[in-house]
């Protein structure tokens, strides 16, 4: 089948929310190693945040099921081996993606938005490793997706405006990255708070087509800093704040496109809240 085809597959797919198809349509025009059009290469992002976000969502269900079955040594015996199916199918999905952006999809990048969108991409995919890891594969995950985030971000300051929606998602699942992985409030809020500073201070520099997904990305930065902020004094996940607490769904993170819109997640649920 050729790339045409398998495009217009993964599309189908996509509509009919068969999402392990779509991933196969497009890990096939990523494998024939030509560059990524837009509309391809977030193709390609939808179909695999969906299959790993369903993983990701029953990981968390049997994870907290099997700590629920403490004192029950068969219950608990069958939440494990069951969360470690999850787990193995989760890790194989991260595995299959770091393997494409390695080989073809980040050596091809011509492009510092592609560039961007392709480590960032990296970052998510190592930190959803590093959420089931353990001992020295965790640090090892963690150490790989911090660095992929980096990357990203030093690009994105040097050749993005601080209103691009790429750019500011990065800073999105970045500051996620240094609460949620890192429990670092303090560097996860300087870094959601300068982004949407930045993007504030340049608000009229935004073309049309990506008003309304730069201006919900600077949203959800506002809504994850209600947050953050007083988890700074509190510590993640403790009470002890009058500020709204988004703690029982996580922070928000986002899959971009530009031109398909942005679909938004919270880290405590990979369900899509809100898809333009």
């Amino acid at each position: 089948m050729d790339k045409n085809d398998q495009v217009q597959k993964a599309k189908l797919a996509e509509q009919a929310e068969r999402y392990d198809d779509m991933t196969a349509a497009m890990k096939a025009v990523t494998e024939q190693g030509v560059e990524l059009s837009n509309e391809e290469r977030n193709l390609l992002s939808v179909a695999y945040k969906n299959v790993v976000g369903a993983r990701r969502s029953s990981w968390r269900v049997i994870s907290s099921i099997e700590q629920k079955t403490e004192g029950n040594e068969k219950k608990q015996q069958m939440a494990r081996e069951y969360r470690e199916k999850i787990e193995a199918e989760l890790e194989e999905i991260c595995k299959d993606v770091l393997n494409l952006l390695d080989k073809f999809l980040i050596a091809n990048a011509t492009q510092a938005e592609s560039k961007v969108f392709y480590l960032k991409m990296k970052g998510d995919y190592f930190r959803y490793l590093s959420e089931v890891a353990s001992g020295a594969s965790k640090k090892t995950t963690v150490d790989n997706s911090q660095e992929a985030y980096q990357d990203a971000f030093d690009i994105s300051k040097k050749d993005m405006q601080p209103t691009h929606p790429i750019r500011l998602g990065l800073a999105l699942n970045f500051s996620v990255f240094y609460y949620e992985i890192l429990n670092s409030p303090d560097k996860a809020c300087q870094l959601a708070k300068q982004a949407f500073d930045e993007a504030i201070a340049e608000l009229d520099t935004l073309n049309e087509d990506s008003y309304k997904d730069s201006t919900l990305i600077m949203q959800l930065l506002r809504d994850n800093l209600t947050v953050i902020i007083p988890a700074r004094y509190t510590g993640p996940g403790e009470g002890g704040s009058t500020l709204p607490h988004r703690r029982e769904d996580g922070l928000f993170s986002i899959c971009l496109g530009p031109r398909r819109g942005a679909e938004v997640y919270t880290e405590g649920s990979s369900k899509a809240v809100l898809r333009h």
